[in-house]
């Protein structure tokens, strides 16, 4: 079974900053691009950052130059360091991963893995 714990969430006032850990745990095959997610309420989920394991990013428009993801290969672990925090960045902040994963003795097709996520609260 695989699971990725999202941690560090939390309030913070507007300017602060947080970073966000996720560890990945189970039967993992291999690991293409890790990333983080958001939904706030009344909204769809969308990407904030993605790195592959190439070392490529990819970050939305509104938090480029704020948040910086990176990642420990070694530990399959990503993280999210996020400063300049505005009140339009409460949402909640999940975990991804798109690999591969043994089942028992099947190894699974590529596809998405994600966290339960965690809460980050900006007040202004």
């Amino acid at each position: 079974q695989v699971q990725l714990v999202e941690s560090g969430g939390g309030l913070v006032q507007a300017g602060g900053s947080l970073r966000l850990s996720c560890a990945t745990s189970g039967r993992i095959f291999s690991i293409n691009t890790m990333g983080w997610y958001r939904q706030a309420p009344g909204k769809q989920r969308e990407l904030v950052a993605t790195l592959t394991n190439g070392g490529s990013t990819n970050y939305a428009d509104s938090v480029k130059g704020r948040f910086t993801i990176s990642r420990d290969n070694a530990k399959n672990t990503v993280y999210l360091q996020m400063n300049s925090l505005k009140p339009e960045d409460t949402a909640v902040y999940y975990c991804n991963f798109q690999g591969r994963a043994w089942h028992n003795i099947q190894l699974l097709p590529p596809r998405d893995y994600w966290g339960q996520g965690t809460q980050v609260t900006v007040s202004s």
